[in-house]
Protein backbone atom coordinates (compact mmCIF):
# COMPACT_ATOMS: atom_id res chain seq x y z
CA UNK A 1 0.00 0.00 0.00
CA UNK A 2 2.84 1.94 0.88
CA UNK A 3 4.87 1.57 -2.32
CA UNK A 4 1.42 2.08 -4.38
CA UNK A 5 0.79 6.03 -2.85
CA UNK A 6 5.04 6.87 -3.31
CA UNK A 7 3.84 5.92 -6.82
CA UNK A 8 0.65 7.48 -6.78
CA UNK A 9 2.41 10.82 -5.38
CA UNK A 10 5.99 10.48 -7.69
CA UNK A 11 3.10 10.48 -10.46
CA UNK A 12 1.66 14.08 -9.83
CA UNK A 13 5.01 15.59 -9.25
CA UNK A 14 6.11 14.60 -12.55
CA UNK A 15 2.63 15.27 -13.92
CA UNK A 16 2.69 18.87 -11.85
CA UNK A 17 6.81 19.35 -13.13
CA UNK A 18 5.38 18.94 -16.94
CA UNK A 19 2.37 21.14 -16.64
CA UNK A 20 5.01 23.84 -15.27
CA UNK A 21 7.81 23.42 -18.11
CA UNK A 22 4.95 24.01 -20.63
CA UNK A 23 3.42 26.65 -18.73
CA UNK A 24 6.37 28.34 -18.37
CA UNK A 25 7.34 28.24 -22.25
CA UNK A 26 6.28 30.73 -25.52
CA UNK A 27 4.88 28.25 -27.70
CA UNK A 28 1.92 26.26 -28.10
CA UNK A 29 2.84 22.31 -27.80
CA UNK A 30 0.26 22.18 -31.07
CA UNK A 31 2.32 25.14 -32.43
CA UNK A 32 5.79 23.77 -31.63
CA UNK A 33 4.70 20.40 -33.38
CA UNK A 34 3.71 22.51 -36.50
CA UNK A 35 7.10 24.11 -36.46
CA UNK A 36 8.71 21.10 -35.89
CA UNK A 37 6.67 19.29 -39.09
CA UNK A 38 6.95 22.24 -41.29
CA UNK A 39 11.37 22.47 -40.53
CA UNK A 40 11.55 18.87 -41.58
CA UNK A 41 9.41 19.25 -44.61
CA UNK A 42 12.13 22.70 -45.67
CA UNK A 43 14.89 20.25 -44.97
CA UNK A 44 13.58 17.80 -46.79
CA UNK A 45 13.00 19.92 -49.84
CA UNK A 46 16.65 21.33 -49.46
CA UNK A 47 18.21 17.89 -50.00
CA UNK A 48 19.83 17.42 -53.38
CA UNK A 49 20.65 13.77 -53.50
CA UNK A 50 23.29 12.17 -55.89
CA UNK A 51 22.76 12.85 -59.71
CA UNK A 52 19.78 14.96 -58.74
CA UNK A 53 19.46 17.73 -61.67
CA UNK A 54 18.91 21.79 -60.20
CA UNK A 55 17.88 24.29 -62.93
CA UNK A 56 20.30 24.45 -65.98
CA UNK A 57 23.04 26.19 -65.91
CA UNK A 58 23.94 24.40 -62.78
CA UNK A 59 23.83 20.82 -63.54
CA UNK A 60 23.60 18.04 -61.32
CA UNK A 61 25.09 16.86 -57.58
CA UNK A 62 28.33 15.44 -58.74
CA UNK A 63 29.62 15.49 -54.88
CA UNK A 64 28.34 11.44 -54.70
CA UNK A 65 26.40 12.20 -51.28
CA UNK A 66 23.64 14.50 -50.42
CA UNK A 67 23.42 18.37 -49.92
CA UNK A 68 21.74 20.89 -48.13
CA UNK A 69 20.79 23.68 -49.92
CA UNK A 70 19.34 26.57 -47.96
CA UNK A 71 15.71 26.58 -49.60
CA UNK A 72 13.41 24.54 -51.83
CA UNK A 73 12.13 24.43 -55.10
CA UNK A 74 14.28 26.96 -57.32
CA UNK A 75 16.14 28.72 -54.43
CA UNK A 76 19.95 28.96 -54.38
CA UNK A 77 21.20 26.06 -56.47
CA UNK A 78 24.81 25.69 -54.58
CA UNK A 79 25.47 24.11 -51.19
CA UNK A 80 25.91 26.83 -48.55
CA UNK A 81 28.05 26.37 -45.72
CA UNK A 82 26.49 29.13 -43.53
CA UNK A 83 22.94 27.89 -44.11
CA UNK A 84 24.05 24.33 -43.32
CA UNK A 85 25.96 25.46 -40.62
CA UNK A 86 22.80 26.94 -38.92
CA UNK A 87 20.35 24.17 -39.51
CA UNK A 88 22.81 21.25 -37.90
CA UNK A 89 21.26 21.09 -34.17
CA UNK A 90 17.39 20.65 -35.33
CA UNK A 91 19.05 17.09 -35.34
CA UNK A 92 17.42 16.24 -38.60
CA UNK A 93 20.65 16.12 -40.41
CA UNK A 94 22.03 12.26 -40.41
CA UNK A 95 25.54 11.08 -39.77
CA UNK A 96 26.20 10.07 -43.17
CA UNK A 97 25.23 13.68 -44.76
CA UNK A 98 26.83 15.66 -42.25
CA UNK A 99 30.34 13.63 -42.43
CA UNK A 100 30.33 14.42 -46.29
CA UNK A 101 29.14 17.96 -46.00
CA UNK A 102 31.88 18.47 -43.75
CA UNK A 103 34.42 17.08 -45.88
CA UNK A 104 33.49 18.87 -49.00
CA UNK A 105 33.88 21.58 -46.68
CA UNK A 106 37.73 21.07 -45.65
CA UNK A 107 38.31 19.71 -49.26
CA UNK A 108 37.68 22.97 -50.41
CA UNK A 109 39.57 25.25 -48.09
CA UNK A 110 41.81 27.35 -49.70
CA UNK A 111 45.87 25.58 -49.92
CA UNK A 112 47.36 28.52 -51.58
CA UNK A 113 46.52 32.43 -51.66
CA UNK A 114 45.92 33.75 -55.31
CA UNK A 115 43.92 36.77 -56.13
CA UNK A 116 40.74 36.86 -58.41
CA UNK A 117 40.25 38.17 -61.57
CA UNK A 118 37.88 40.73 -59.89
CA UNK A 119 40.97 41.67 -57.86
CA UNK A 120 39.93 40.40 -54.40
CA UNK A 121 42.38 37.98 -52.42
CA UNK A 122 42.02 34.64 -51.26
CA UNK A 123 43.58 34.30 -48.58
CA UNK A 124 44.97 30.54 -47.35
CA UNK A 125 42.57 29.22 -44.70
CA UNK A 126 39.73 30.76 -46.07
CA UNK A 127 36.32 28.61 -45.76
CA UNK A 128 34.06 28.66 -49.09
CA UNK A 129 30.59 30.84 -49.03
CA UNK A 130 29.35 28.69 -50.91
CA UNK A 131 30.42 25.34 -53.37
CA UNK A 132 29.36 24.63 -56.71
CA UNK A 133 27.56 20.94 -56.81
CA UNK A 134 28.62 20.17 -60.68
CA UNK A 135 32.08 20.46 -60.45
CA UNK A 136 32.51 21.13 -56.38
CA UNK A 137 34.48 24.29 -57.17
CA UNK A 138 34.41 26.71 -54.23
CA UNK A 139 32.83 30.26 -54.14
CA UNK A 140 34.53 32.09 -51.81
CA UNK A 141 32.62 35.29 -52.33
CA UNK A 142 28.77 35.98 -52.15
CA UNK A 143 26.96 37.07 -55.52
CA UNK A 144 28.14 34.84 -58.15
CA UNK A 145 28.73 30.99 -59.13
CA UNK A 146 31.43 32.36 -61.73
CA UNK A 147 34.72 30.51 -60.18
CA UNK A 148 37.46 32.69 -61.92
CA UNK A 149 35.20 36.00 -62.09
CA UNK A 150 34.62 35.91 -57.84
CA UNK A 151 35.56 38.18 -55.45
CA UNK A 152 34.54 41.88 -57.20
CA UNK A 153 34.15 45.12 -54.46
CA UNK A 154 30.96 44.90 -54.18
CA UNK A 155 31.07 42.25 -52.61
CA UNK A 156 33.78 42.35 -50.83
CA UNK A 157 37.76 41.91 -51.60
CA UNK A 158 37.89 39.67 -48.40
CA UNK A 159 36.14 36.40 -48.49
CA UNK A 160 32.87 36.33 -46.41
CA UNK A 161 34.08 36.30 -42.83
CA UNK A 162 31.52 34.40 -41.24
CA UNK A 163 31.85 30.72 -42.75
CA UNK A 164 35.32 30.25 -41.18
CA UNK A 165 33.58 29.84 -37.85
CA UNK A 166 30.65 27.96 -39.30
CA UNK A 167 33.13 25.43 -40.59
CA UNK A 168 34.43 25.24 -37.19
CA UNK A 169 30.66 24.37 -35.60
CA UNK A 170 29.94 21.70 -38.61
CA UNK A 171 33.11 20.24 -37.09
CA UNK A 172 32.02 20.56 -33.46
CA UNK A 173 28.42 19.78 -34.10
CA UNK A 174 29.35 16.45 -35.62
CA UNK A 175 32.07 15.22 -33.30
CA UNK A 176 30.12 15.84 -30.46
CA UNK A 177 27.13 14.26 -31.83
CA UNK A 178 28.92 11.00 -33.01
CA UNK A 179 31.44 10.53 -30.56
CA UNK A 180 33.68 9.74 -33.79
CA UNK A 181 36.72 12.15 -32.50
CA UNK A 182 39.09 10.36 -34.69
CA UNK A 183 37.84 12.56 -37.35
CA UNK A 184 39.94 15.46 -36.42
CA UNK A 185 42.75 13.42 -37.64
CA UNK A 186 41.90 12.71 -40.93
CA UNK A 187 44.20 14.07 -43.40
CA UNK A 188 42.27 16.20 -46.43
CA UNK A 189 44.58 17.03 -48.80
CA UNK A 190 47.35 16.26 -46.81
CA UNK A 191 45.98 18.35 -43.85
CA UNK A 192 44.70 16.95 -40.99
CA UNK A 193 41.34 17.97 -39.90
CA UNK A 194 41.77 19.58 -36.58
CA UNK A 195 44.43 21.76 -37.81
CA UNK A 196 42.41 22.97 -40.76
CA UNK A 197 39.94 23.97 -38.19
CA UNK A 198 42.46 26.05 -36.21
CA UNK A 199 44.05 27.43 -39.74
CA UNK A 200 40.34 28.64 -40.23
CA UNK A 201 39.78 30.30 -37.11
CA UNK A 202 43.14 32.25 -37.57
CA UNK A 203 42.93 33.45 -41.14
CA UNK A 204 40.60 36.92 -40.21
CA UNK A 205 42.03 39.92 -39.38
CA UNK A 206 41.83 40.55 -35.07
CA UNK A 207 42.86 43.12 -33.30
CA UNK A 208 46.06 41.90 -30.89
CA UNK A 209 44.24 43.48 -28.00
CA UNK A 210 40.93 41.94 -27.48
CA UNK A 211 40.59 39.72 -30.52
CA UNK A 212 37.51 41.19 -31.86
CA UNK A 213 37.24 40.81 -35.94
CA UNK A 214 37.72 43.97 -37.84
CA UNK A 215 38.07 44.79 -41.45
CA UNK A 216 38.43 48.17 -43.59
CA UNK A 217 36.58 49.96 -46.41
CA UNK A 218 39.97 49.21 -48.71
CA UNK A 219 39.94 45.83 -47.96
CA UNK A 220 36.41 44.68 -46.52
CA UNK A 221 34.91 41.61 -46.09
CA UNK A 222 31.51 40.75 -45.57
CA UNK A 223 31.12 40.37 -41.40
CA UNK A 224 28.11 37.70 -42.29
CA UNK A 225 26.13 36.75 -45.32
CA UNK A 226 22.57 37.42 -43.92
CA UNK A 227 23.82 41.18 -44.84
CA UNK A 228 26.28 40.27 -47.76
CA UNK A 229 24.38 43.10 -50.16
CA UNK A 230 25.26 45.74 -46.97
CA UNK A 231 28.98 46.90 -46.72
CA UNK A 232 30.22 47.03 -43.09
CA UNK A 233 33.51 48.11 -41.72
CA UNK A 234 35.21 48.61 -38.89
CA UNK A 235 35.56 46.06 -35.75
CA UNK A 236 32.52 44.12 -36.33
CA UNK A 237 30.21 42.20 -33.56
CA UNK A 238 28.57 39.63 -35.70
CA UNK A 239 31.69 37.91 -36.51
CA UNK A 240 33.15 38.21 -33.38
CA UNK A 241 30.36 36.46 -31.58
CA UNK A 242 30.53 33.23 -33.99
CA UNK A 243 34.61 34.05 -33.06
CA UNK A 244 33.45 33.41 -29.34
CA UNK A 245 31.71 30.53 -30.17
CA UNK A 246 34.22 29.25 -32.40
CA UNK A 247 36.95 29.82 -29.47
CA UNK A 248 34.76 28.41 -26.92
CA UNK A 249 34.18 25.15 -28.81
CA UNK A 250 37.88 24.82 -29.76
CA UNK A 251 39.10 24.94 -26.35
CA UNK A 252 36.75 21.68 -25.70
CA UNK A 253 37.99 19.71 -28.32
CA UNK A 254 41.44 20.52 -27.18
CA UNK A 255 40.36 20.05 -23.53
CA UNK A 256 39.12 16.38 -25.06
CA UNK A 257 42.06 16.15 -27.02
CA UNK A 258 43.67 16.41 -23.55
CA UNK A 259 45.71 19.57 -24.85
CA UNK A 260 45.90 21.99 -21.97
CA UNK A 261 47.95 24.36 -23.35
CA UNK A 262 45.52 25.31 -26.45
CA UNK A 263 42.65 24.56 -24.57
CA UNK A 264 43.43 27.76 -21.98
CA UNK A 265 44.51 29.91 -25.22
CA UNK A 266 41.16 29.25 -27.06
CA UNK A 267 39.14 29.91 -23.59
CA UNK A 268 41.32 33.03 -23.36
CA UNK A 269 40.33 34.15 -26.45
CA UNK A 270 36.72 33.64 -25.93
CA UNK A 271 37.07 35.32 -22.65
CA UNK A 272 38.69 38.59 -24.32
CA UNK A 273 35.77 38.56 -26.97
CA UNK A 274 33.11 38.71 -24.25
CA UNK A 275 34.87 41.13 -22.48
CA UNK A 276 35.31 43.43 -25.18
CA UNK A 277 32.02 42.97 -26.63
CA UNK A 278 30.09 46.21 -24.84
CA UNK A 279 32.23 48.36 -26.18
CA UNK A 280 29.31 48.27 -29.19
CA UNK A 281 26.73 49.02 -27.04
CA UNK A 282 24.41 51.81 -27.45
CA UNK A 283 22.30 53.98 -24.94
CA UNK A 284 19.25 51.23 -24.97
CA UNK A 285 21.68 47.99 -24.55
CA UNK A 286 21.91 47.24 -28.48
CA UNK A 287 24.92 46.19 -30.20
CA UNK A 288 25.87 48.21 -33.25
CA UNK A 289 27.16 46.54 -36.05
CA UNK A 290 30.39 48.00 -36.15
CA UNK A 291 31.97 51.04 -35.33
CA UNK A 292 32.43 52.34 -38.29
CA UNK A 293 30.88 52.46 -41.82
CA UNK A 294 26.98 50.89 -41.26
CA UNK A 295 27.31 50.92 -37.41
CA UNK A 296 24.05 50.92 -36.50
CA UNK A 297 21.97 49.25 -33.78
CA UNK A 298 21.85 45.36 -34.88
CA UNK A 299 18.91 43.21 -34.20
CA UNK A 300 20.51 40.21 -34.64
CA UNK A 301 23.55 40.65 -33.34
CA UNK A 302 22.13 41.72 -30.22
CA UNK A 303 19.83 39.06 -30.15
CA UNK A 304 22.46 35.96 -31.13
CA UNK A 305 24.56 37.30 -28.45
CA UNK A 306 22.07 37.17 -25.83
CA UNK A 307 21.07 33.33 -26.75
CA UNK A 308 24.47 32.24 -26.79
CA UNK A 309 25.03 34.30 -23.61
CA UNK A 310 27.66 36.64 -24.39
CA UNK A 311 25.75 39.51 -22.80
CA UNK A 312 24.40 39.38 -19.85
CA UNK A 313 23.46 40.76 -16.41
CA UNK A 314 21.93 44.42 -17.01
CA UNK A 315 23.27 44.55 -20.33
CA UNK A 316 20.91 41.90 -21.56
CA UNK A 317 18.19 43.18 -19.82
CA UNK A 318 18.09 46.55 -21.25
CA UNK A 319 18.77 45.02 -24.65
CA UNK A 320 15.61 42.89 -24.08
CA UNK A 321 13.38 45.18 -22.72
CA UNK A 322 14.37 48.01 -26.04
CA UNK A 323 13.19 45.02 -28.13
CA UNK A 324 10.03 44.13 -26.09
CA UNK A 325 9.00 48.05 -26.67
CA UNK A 326 9.97 48.21 -30.10
CA UNK A 327 8.01 44.82 -30.42
CA UNK A 328 4.54 46.32 -29.02
CA UNK A 329 5.03 49.33 -30.89
CA UNK A 330 5.33 47.84 -33.98
CA UNK A 331 8.82 48.80 -34.94
CA UNK A 332 10.54 45.76 -34.50
CA UNK A 333 8.31 42.58 -36.36
CA UNK A 334 6.11 42.12 -38.74
CA UNK A 335 3.53 39.27 -38.72
CA UNK A 336 6.50 37.41 -36.44
CA UNK A 337 10.02 38.18 -38.64
CA UNK A 338 11.96 40.71 -37.83
CA UNK A 339 13.62 43.79 -39.69
CA UNK A 340 17.75 44.00 -39.28
CA UNK A 341 17.22 47.10 -38.19
CA UNK A 342 14.43 49.09 -35.58
CA UNK A 343 12.00 51.32 -37.61
CA UNK A 344 13.04 54.82 -36.45
CA UNK A 345 16.95 53.53 -36.20
CA UNK A 346 17.18 53.42 -39.92
CA UNK A 347 20.07 55.45 -41.59
CA UNK A 348 17.98 57.83 -42.88
CA UNK A 349 14.79 58.23 -44.77
CA UNK A 350 16.68 56.23 -47.65
CA UNK A 351 18.38 53.65 -46.43
CA UNK A 352 17.98 51.12 -43.09
CA UNK A 353 21.84 50.13 -43.19
CA UNK A 354 24.27 53.32 -44.49
CA UNK A 355 25.16 51.83 -47.32
CA UNK A 356 24.42 48.95 -49.55
CA UNK A 357 22.91 47.22 -52.85
CA UNK A 358 19.08 46.77 -51.98
CA UNK A 359 16.48 49.08 -51.91
CA UNK A 360 15.03 50.70 -48.52
CA UNK A 361 12.72 47.73 -47.23
CA UNK A 362 13.59 44.72 -49.36
CA UNK A 363 15.97 41.86 -48.65
CA UNK A 364 18.44 42.37 -46.32
CA UNK A 365 17.76 46.52 -46.07
CA UNK A 366 14.66 46.54 -43.76
CA UNK A 367 12.75 43.80 -45.21
CA UNK A 368 11.19 41.34 -42.45
CA UNK A 369 12.99 37.48 -41.81
CA UNK A 370 11.77 34.52 -39.66
CA UNK A 371 15.37 33.31 -39.60
CA UNK A 372 16.51 35.60 -35.78
CA UNK A 373 12.66 35.19 -34.63
CA UNK A 374 13.86 32.58 -32.17
CA UNK A 375 16.58 34.45 -30.85
CA UNK A 376 14.46 37.78 -30.60
CA UNK A 377 12.22 35.96 -28.62
CA UNK A 378 14.41 34.39 -26.30
CA UNK A 379 15.79 37.74 -25.19
CA UNK A 380 12.06 39.64 -25.08
CA UNK A 381 11.04 36.69 -22.49
CA UNK A 382 13.72 37.51 -20.62
CA UNK A 383 11.39 40.55 -19.35
CA UNK A 384 8.20 39.70 -20.64
CA UNK A 385 6.94 36.52 -22.00
CA UNK A 386 3.56 37.83 -22.69
CA UNK A 387 5.18 39.49 -25.64
CA UNK A 388 7.48 36.84 -26.54
CA UNK A 389 4.67 34.53 -26.68
CA UNK A 390 2.38 36.56 -28.99
CA UNK A 391 5.80 37.29 -31.40
CA UNK A 392 6.35 33.66 -31.68
CA UNK A 393 2.03 33.14 -32.26
CA UNK A 394 2.38 35.80 -35.40
CA UNK A 395 5.36 33.82 -36.63
CA UNK A 396 3.86 30.33 -36.88
CA UNK A 397 0.46 31.53 -37.57
CA UNK A 398 2.24 33.03 -40.87
CA UNK A 399 3.73 29.98 -41.71
CA UNK A 400 0.34 28.68 -41.57
CA UNK A 401 -1.42 30.64 -44.08
CA UNK A 402 1.43 30.66 -46.78
CA UNK A 403 2.73 27.01 -46.15
CA UNK A 404 4.37 25.62 -48.97
CA UNK A 405 2.91 22.36 -48.22
CA UNK A 406 -0.54 23.45 -49.66
CA UNK A 407 0.48 23.81 -53.17
CA UNK A 408 2.64 26.02 -55.59
CA UNK A 409 0.48 29.12 -55.12
CA UNK A 410 1.91 29.01 -51.70
CA UNK A 411 5.58 29.28 -50.29
CA UNK A 412 6.24 29.79 -46.86
CA UNK A 413 8.28 29.80 -44.92
CA UNK A 414 10.03 32.90 -47.06
CA UNK A 415 13.27 33.82 -46.89
CA UNK A 416 11.66 37.67 -46.49
CA UNK A 417 8.97 39.80 -46.73
CA UNK A 418 7.85 43.77 -46.53
CA UNK A 419 4.21 44.60 -46.01
CA UNK A 420 2.63 45.68 -49.75
CA UNK A 421 3.43 42.63 -51.29
CA UNK A 422 6.79 42.33 -51.33
CA UNK A 423 8.32 38.43 -51.00
CA UNK A 424 11.75 36.80 -51.49
CA UNK A 425 12.69 33.25 -51.82
CA UNK A 426 10.33 31.01 -51.43
CA UNK A 427 10.78 27.13 -49.24
CA UNK A 428 13.63 29.07 -47.22
CA UNK A 429 15.45 26.67 -44.78
CA UNK A 430 16.60 29.00 -41.64
CA UNK A 431 13.26 30.61 -41.76
CA UNK A 432 12.38 27.71 -39.62
CA UNK A 433 15.46 25.94 -38.87
CA UNK A 434 17.00 28.83 -36.51
CA UNK A 435 13.84 29.19 -34.71
CA UNK A 436 13.00 25.74 -34.24
CA UNK A 437 16.42 25.45 -32.61
CA UNK A 438 15.77 27.77 -30.46
CA UNK A 439 12.00 26.60 -29.37
CA UNK A 440 12.99 23.44 -28.62
CA UNK A 441 14.70 24.70 -25.00
CA UNK A 442 11.30 26.27 -24.47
Amino acid sequence: MLRLRLLILLNILLTTCVFAQQKSGIISKEDFVFLEGITKAVLDASRIKPGQELPAPFGKNNTGETLVRPGGRDTYPSFWIRDYAMSLETGFISKAEQQHMLMLTASTQCDQTWITKGGSMVPFGSIADHIRVDDSKPIYFPGTYDYEGQGTNEFGTFPAYCDQFYFIHMADFYIKQTGEWAVLSKEINGIRLIDRLEIAFKTLPARSDNEIVYTTDAFRGVDFGFRDAIAITGDLSYTSILKYRAANQLSAIFTKLKNKSKAAQYKDIAVKIKTALPMFLDKNGMLLASNARSGQPDVWATAFAIYLNVLDGENTLKAARHLDETYKNGKLAHKGSIRHIIHGEDFDQTTAWQTGIAAKNTYQNGAYWGTPTGWVANAIAKVNKESATKLIKEYVDELRENDFRKGSNFSAPYECFYPGGYTRGPVYLTTVSCPYIVLRSF
